[in-house]
């Protein structure tokens, strides 16, 4: 990155720059480079197809272009993906939009019930709330640069070379505060877990999925499926339309 060493000269045209501009800055400036990468692609399954084509008893002119056009397509769609998984660190998304809709796309038909923006009386807010007969989780949201790693050594977490004992903490408490008052209105046992979507960053783990310090950390669209796997409770439909409408009722809607 510039001015990141001592051994870079100084390139004024980068100071004050915001990481989230830098990486636009060098993604475009990347463009004809992708272009000639994604050509060269091309060429290569037109050749292969060519190639392959009559052995399979095809024509080799059409196998080659219909193998050339899938290959430079995959090579923009990879490109394509790795640039949008960045979105909401850039700002050009919003993470609790898209969480959100993963969620009650993944767990709404399955009986479970998701429930945006909510936080304690004088607590800070939690991006959704999730209800249902496995038990309660809060999820909330966060965006960090494509290049920051997310892993666990022994119990702890780590995000690049920082401990996530804060991150933990915070999404902890707050979890411990909705289920004590849920428990307390309802009358119901309520263990609430918490977990991190993480938009951009890369997880350290198989699956996409990590735990540690009491706190979970997924990629967005395995928080649904890891929510199905883990079942921390026992709820009959009625418990869960109990604890939704008291959720409903008496947790901070945040606008």
């Amino acid at each position: 990155m510039p001015n990141g060493s001592i051994y870079v000269p100084r390139d004024e045209k980068f100071t004050g720059a915001s990481p989230q501009n830098l990486y636009e800055t060098f993604w475009f400036a990347g463009r004809k480079n992708r272009l000639r990468v994604r050509a060269a692609v091309g060429v290569a399954g037109l050749v292969l197809g060519n190639l392959i084509g009559p052995r399979l008893g095809l024509d080799g002119f059409l196998a080659g272009v219909a193998l050339g056009g899938l290959a430079a397509l995959t090579d923009l769609l990879i490109a394509w993906r790795l640039h949008e998984r960045t979105a909401v660190w850039r700002g050009k998304r919003r993470g609790e939009v898209r969480t959100g809709r993963l969620l009650r796309l993944a767990l709404r038909r399955h009986g479970y019930r998701v429930m945006d923006g909510r936080a304690v009386p004088g607590e800070a807010s939690i991006d959704h709330l999730v209800i249902g007969p496995g038990g309660v989780w809060i999820v909330d949201n966060e965006a960090w640069a494509p290049d920051v790693l997310i892993a666990r050594y022994g119990e702890r977490l780590f995000f690049d070379e920082k401990f996530g004992t804060s991150v933990a903490k915070g999404l902890i408490g707050a979890a411990a505060s909705m289920a004590a008052l849920l428990s307390r209105e309802t009358g119901i046992e309520v263990t609430i877990s918490p977990v991190l979507a993480v938009h951009s960053g890369r997880i350290k783990a198989r699956g996409g999925v990590l735990t540690g310090e009491g706190l979970t950390v997924a990629y967005p669209w395995r928080v649904a499926g890891w929510i199905r796997s883990q079942r921390t409770a026992e709820l009959t439909a009625d418990e869960i339309e109990l604890l939704a409408r008291t959720a409903a009722r008496i947790l901070r809607r945040m606008t």
